[in-house]
């Protein structure tokens, strides 16, 4: 699928976002305004952005830790990531819960229970419970980490989906390591797409660091899951350039790697290629960070300023709210 000048140019706007704000998340968490753990996104926003973007209303997306590109791109808002992070009780999850584990159920977006692979059995379950209620032309997304994929729910949601020809996109951001574990200790294929073989589904493999590729690869494979293609799996390397959370400090990963291609910064690459394609002008990029700079910072003043959650006055039975 070749990627419109339109779609890099939102794909662009949505990657700043996301690291602006997580940039903000991180300040907030370093100055002690956040409880619980910060997990960046930093060197994976061009992956992110590729499988939200292509999704629509009706499908199901459930993003992971480190996909708050991904997330905006499906409709979330910088404001319910502030409100979720910072424990308001005027945002989705009323301040009751982890802050990474935002979601909308009802609209198909999914709040993570765990990234070790258990979010491609629990959107393979909804895809079923879909068609088994008549629906058709929708897809289920996840995205998962190199580590994930070594996981049984990654393997019995995947073969489920296999056999019933599901409508599953599963992206794999092989960042090299699963926490500090690197590939080498993780897997003995040669490549992970090679496991699409397998389970008798399609793969396709994309440049982690390079927008256009992401755009181009996720697009046609969620475009074919959309078609009845069954189930696609997507995998792209690149590396995570901060810690596994803002606890980490991602000691483990070799200066080598660091000065590797994939060490690239895809947020960058992608500046870089919007001014060589003549799709933005400097000011533009310049105006498009002060605006969003100035709206974070909005938005993180009024979420400071909004109530907790009471547990006296409040009903706390979050299944009734979520479904």
């Amino acid at each position: 699928m070749k990627t419109s000048p339109a779609l890099y140019r939102q794909a662009y706007q949505t990657m700043l976002a996301a690291r602006l704000t997580e940039e903000k998340l991180a300040s907030l968490n370093r100055s002690g305004k956040i409880f619980g753990g910060v997990f960046l996104g930093r060197g994976q926003e061009a992956l992110s952005v590729a499988l939200g973007i292509h999704l629509r209303k009706g499908d199901i997306y459930a993003p992971l830790i480190r996909d708050q590109a991904g997330r905006l791109a499906f409709g979330d808002t910088i404001l319910d990531t502030m409100r979720t992070y910072l424990g308001s009780s005027l945002g989705s999850m009323r301040g009751r819960d982890g802050n990474i584990h935002r979601g909308r159920p009802k609209e198909g977006y999914f709040a993570m229970i765990s990234h070790l692979g258990v979010m491609v059995s629990t959107v393979t379950g909804a895809l079923f419970a879909r068609r088994l209620r008549g629906e058709t032309g929708i897809v289920g997304a996840t995205c998962i980490g190199d580590g994930g994929t070594s996981t049984g729910s990654f393997h019995e949601g995947l073969n489920m989906a296999a056999v019933e020809k599901l409508p599953l996109v599963v992206v794999v951001a092989n960042n090299q390591y699963a926490y500090s574990t690197p590939n080498t200790s993780q897997f003995a294929c040669k490549d992970l797409v090679d496991r699409a073989i397998g389970y008798g589904i399609t793969g396709h493999r994309a440049e982690g660091i390079n927008l256009e590729s992401c755009l181009d690869v996720v697009g046609s494979a969620v475009a074919a899951a959309r078609a009845g293609e069954g189930p696609q799996l997507v995998v792209a390397d690149l590396l995570r350039l901060v810690g596994h959370g803002e606890h980490d400090d991602a000691a483990y990963i070799t200066e080598e790697q660091k000065a590797s291609l994939l060490g690239r910064d895809c947020l960058l690459l992608a500046e870089a290629a919007l001014l060589e394609k003549e799709l933005a002008t400097a000011e533009e990029l310049a105006t498009w960070r002060r605006d969003l700079e100035e709206e974070i910072e909005n938005i993180t003043s009024r979420v400071l300023r909004e109530p907790a959650p009471d547990p006296d006055e409040e009903e706390w039975n979050a299944y009734a709210s979520a479904f």
